[in-house]
């Protein structure tokens, strides 16, 4: 028998979620540092995006004003992507996935503040509840790993600021131009991080214009085309069939996913003791069971999940 739309698209989400956990894989194989891997993944998906001519017409229908404030955004998503890979160079994939986990309560708690509307009891209870989580999760990892989780806990916070602020901004453009604006602003400034990076954080630092070794060529053409462009446009396809609801619980199966697939492929698990594993279960019940509680409703603006792997903004 076909597919209905609905359960065609909860299979398209859960695709996009797997190649998303994928991420977490990948900046562990690549042997790049964080800086000139993330600025080489940004830079790829820029390039393509420059081919499609739908991006060029939405750039010139766009105000400069509306244009600036996507570079904004594009500055902390370049910042978390940075912080993301440092996560998981400084500790593993496992804790870096983990870590942004923690984005689903930030979101819950920054939002009411960045919109201007009354908090809700709902998210400063799923706020408190993760706590325990993180406290076992820092325990949990070996001490040479706890600035790693610091470090996630960071890009945490900064996905769930640009996601908030994409929510606010992304009806005004075209999901395509505004990925092309807000990558494009990383890649300048990545580029003018460069020369501090190696004074300010040189574990993150590295040669941007020195061309990787075939291997990271073939793994970073996989992060930027697999798994950022392809789940990108399968998302925006998916999420017009699909609740709130159900597009933020599939999300927030992502870290779940990158674990296991960290269990499969890393055996990350020889790293790790069951404390950690605690408190990941309690982080992740948390961050499930947030959507359950709530009242679901249909997503206006589906591309706010596509843009930039804005996990926790349909909330």
């Amino acid at each position: 028998m076909p597919m209905t739309p609905t359960t065609k698209a909860q299979f398209q989400i859960h695709a996009c979620v797997l190649l998303w956990g994928f991420t977490a894989i990948f900046g562990k194989l690549i042997t790049l540092p964080a800086l000139p891997l993330v600025w080489w993944r940004m830079l790829l998906v820029v390039a393509v995006l420059a081919l499609v001519p739908r991006v060029w017409r939405g750039l010139r229908a766009m105000s400069p004003r509306l244009a600036l404030a996507y570079c904004g955004i594009g500055v902390l998503v370049a910042l978390h992507w940075l912080t993301f890979y440092g996560s998981i160079k400084l500790s593993n994939a496992s804790v870096g996935a983990t870590c942004i986990a923690l984005a689903t309560p930030m979101t819950a708690l920054l939002e009411p503040w960045l919109v201007r509307r009354p908090f809700s009891l709902r998210d400063v209870l799923l706020g408190i509840a993760v706590l325990p989580g993180v406290v076992l999760v820092v325990g949990g990892v070996p001490a040479d790993m706890r600035l790693g989780v610091a470090i996630g806990v960071l890009s945490a916070l900064l996905v769930a600021l640009f996601g908030s602020l994409n929510k606010r901004l992304v009806e005004h453009g075209d999901p395509l131009t505004v990925t092309a604006l807000e990558l494009g602003a990383g890649v300048l400034l990545l580029t003018l991080l460069a020369p501090l990076m190696p004074l300010v954080f040189p574990a993150f630092s590295g040669d941007l214009f020195a061309l990787p070794g075939l291997q990271d060529a073939g793994y970073l053409l996989a992060l930027a085309l697999a798994c950022t462009l392809l789940p990108f446009a399968l998302s925006l396809v998916a999420l017009r069939h699909m609740s709130a609801f159900a597009a933020q619980l599939a999300i927030n199966l992502e870290p779940v996913y990158a674990i296991i697939l960290a269990i499969l492929l890393l055996n990350e698990q020889r790293e790790l003791t069951p404390q950690f594993y605690l408190g990941v279960a309690i982080i992740l019940a948390a961050v499930l069971v947030y959507p359950l509680i709530g009242r679901p409703r249909r997503l206006q603006h589906p591309e706010v999940l596509a843009t930039s792997e804005a996990k926790g903004a349909a909330d």
